[in-house]
This record gives structure tokens, C-alpha cells and sequence, in this order.
């Protein structure tokens, strides 16, 4: 059966769209108990983003901090028992910031309408009631949470996504303005995300005529920033990542991602790392997978003067590389994408360890 995906509602683009925030809230303000909730990254509080942030003298502004990893269920029931409990149902939820934040406000959004813990949706289509309207607002680019049918949490047992079509925003704005004062690092290390979406989409058996035509010009537009003649961190590359991460997205959710993001969760879920810089760790190693796009990225990598570590593993036990194959090799769909249908005859857990020692 043919994928049927549900895409964003509507999207602002441009510098300065910010500003719209306020009018596409308002519209809202009828809907549940009349509130708005927004869930924000903690690092701008304090910040100049802070005091513009539209919120009425009854909505909620939080901040959050999903360091070092994704955001956990634990952290999703906690705040939507919390607002619930004291007032209600919000008209409308908003996420400012990072993939984390926003995979935090789609779940949120979503735990609102159904009862119990969001451990119990981990998984595909386990969600059975549509969400609060929830609108994206990315202060980073790459990650493609902003377009993405998926909200990835780390339960007590796994990490694993809460996916829908539900979960993906009603609404999105692409501020280029707000990516201005991403670190170096973490512009890369995102960016490289997004480099990293593509060439897994492409370079597995899922990829088809829709998947690779946003793939293409997403990987286009990754090669001006990281490689071309004015690559680096300026206003028109802004521009050109927060359109690269949207198209990115859109390629993984109608192709898959691969061998790179199942180790990525092995390594989030069993030492914490963060997403986006996992990736880069576990890409560098996997020449003999992805060979185009592993020497592309190093060549990115040199040319920006990243410092990726090596020889990790080293310092690992045993026990810490079995715990990350064993999450790694439960992604069943990804290995089935990069491998093949028969990957099981190709793949086991002694394989994905024998993986993990590369690093």
C-alpha cells in the first residue's frame, strides 16, 4: 500500500514572519479553554526572543531543556498532567526552538486528547484522537521536526517516535532571522542532519520519483552551504538551510531513513548523545554503506574544520556496545530500508556491534 501522508496545514515563510506569530495565535482563541501554550528552549529565556513572544496575560510561556537527549515521555506526561490539571485544554500549542522542542509539542499536542501515558503510543498509528492545533516555529535548522509525521521520545524501555498523521504541525513559521545565533557547531552538526536525511532516503529501497525530487534539491541547496564558493553561516545561507530542512523532511517521510539514525538512537538512548551530532559520529564510519555520501560529508567536514571524535569505542564495555546494537538493531524498518528485505539474513546483532567498534 501507497503511503498517504498528512503535510502541514499552512506555512510563513520569510525574514521578519515572526511577527505574523500574534495574528495566526488569535485565530485559535475560541477553540478548548482558551489559552495558548508555549513550550520554548530554554536558552531564550532571558533573551530578546522572550519579550517578543505574543502570549496573552492568560496563556503559559514555558521553558524547557531536553539536554542532552531527546525529550523523554516522563517529560511529555508531566507537562501536559500539569497544565491540564490547573487549566485545562489549550487552544493552541506552540514550539519555538530546536527538534527537540518541537518533537516535545507535537507529543504534548497530542496528549491532550488521549488518555494515559505517551509510553503507550511509542510506535505507529497507536494515537487515536487528533491533537490540540500546534504550531512550529524552528529557531534551528535540519532536523526536519518542523514537516515531520514523527515526535521521537526516549521511554523507560526505547526510543521511539510517536507517528501519526496527526502529529505533524497545523501550522509552521520559517523565520530565517531566528537561526541567525546558532553556534557553529550546532549549525553543522543540524545541517549535516538534513545532508545526512537525503542521502539515507536515496540510498535505500524505499526512495521513489517523489522522495528523491525534494532529496535532490535539498542535497543541492546542503552542497551551497557547506561547500560552495560563499558557504558558511550567512543571511542567504539561513535562508536556503531553513528550506533545505523542510525538504529534507519531506524526502525521509515519503522514503525512510537507514543504518546512520538507527545507530544515532543507540547512541542517544544508552550514553545520551544528542541526535543530530550522533549522526555525524556514527556517518563518518560508514563509507562501505553510503560511500558518496560519506566522502562528501568529510570533505564538509574538513572544510568548516570540524572536529568529530574517533576511537570512541575504545573506552566502551561490552556491556555499553550490546545496549546500543540491541536498540539499534530493534528499528526494523530502517534496517529494511538500507539492507533490503531479506536484511535479517545479512544483519544481526553481532553485525551492528562489529559497527559500533568503528566508531
Amino acid at each position: 500500500m501507497h503511503k498517504n501522508f498528512k503535510g502541514v496545514e499552512k506555512t510563513v515563510f520569510g525574514r521578519g514572519s515572526f511577527s505574523q506569530l500574534k495574528e495566526i495565535v488569535e485565530e485559535r482563541r475560541s477553540e478548548n479553554d482558551g489559552f495558548i501554550l508555549y513550550i520554548v528552549d530554554n536558552y531564550f529565556k532571558g533573551k530578546d526572543l522572550e519579550k517578543r513572544i505574543p502570549a496573552g496575560p492568560k496563556d503559559i510561556v514555558t521553558f524547557m531543556d531536553v539536554d542532552p537527549e531527546e525529550p523523554t515521555t516522563q517529560q511529555v506526561d508531566e507537562l501536559r498532567d500539569g497544565i491540564k490539571n490547573s487549566k485545562g485544554i489549550p487552544a493552541a500549542v506552540v514550539a519555538i526552538g530546536g527538534g527537540s522542542i518541537m518533537d516535545l509539542a507535537k507529543a504534548v499536542s497530542l496528549m491532550f486528547t488521549n488518555e494515559g501515558s505517551s509510553v503507550k503510543y511509542q510506535g505507529l498509528n497507536l494515537i487515536t484522537k487528533p491533537g490540540v492545533y500546534h504550531i512550529g516555529v524552528p529557531t534551528i535548522s535540519g532536523t526536519g521536526a518542523e514537516v515531520s509525521m514523527t515526535a521521537v521520545l526516549t521511554g523507560p524501555e526505547k526510543k521511539l517516535g510517536l507517528k501519526c498523521e496527526w502529529t505533524v504541525f497545523n501550522q509552521i513559521v520559517l523565520d530565517p532571522e531566528l537561526i541567525a545565533s546558532v553556534p557553529r557547531d550546532k549549525w553543522f552538526y543540524t545541517g549535516m542532519d538534513t545532508y545526512i536525511h537525503c542521502i539515507e532516503s536515496r540510498d535505500g529501497i524505499l526512495n521513489n520519483t517523489y522522495s528523491t525530487a525534494y532529496g535532490e534539491q535539498s542535497l543541492a541547496l546542503c552542497r551551497d552551504i557547506y561547500l560552495g564558493e560563499k558557504s558558511g553561516q550567512t543571511k542567504e545561507n539561513d535562508e536556503k538551510l531553513m528550506v533545505t530542512s523542510m525538504m529534507g523532511g519531506l524526502s525521509l517521510t515519503y522514503s525512510e531513513v537507514g543504518i546512520v539514525h538507527a545507530m544515532s538512537y543507540g547512541l542517544s538512548k544508552i550514553l545520551g548523545e544528542k541526535h543530530c551530532y550522533a549522526n555525524c559520529i556514527a556517518f563518518q564510519h560508514l563509507g562501505d554503506y553510503y560511500p558518496e555520501g560519506v566522502a562528501e560529508f568529510k570533505e564538509m567536514v574538513r572544510k568548516h574544520k570540524i572536529n568529530l571524535p574517533t576511537g570512541l569505542s575504545k573506552k566502551w564495555s561490552e556491556e555499553t556496545i550490546s545496549a546500543m546494537a540491541n536498540v539499534s538493531i530493534r528499528l526494523e524498518h530502517m534496517w529494511n530500508h538500507a539492507i533490503g528485505t531479506d536484511w535479517k539474513t545479512k544483519v544481526n546483532v553481532d553485525t551492528v556491534k562489529d559497527l559500533f567498534r568503528r566508531l
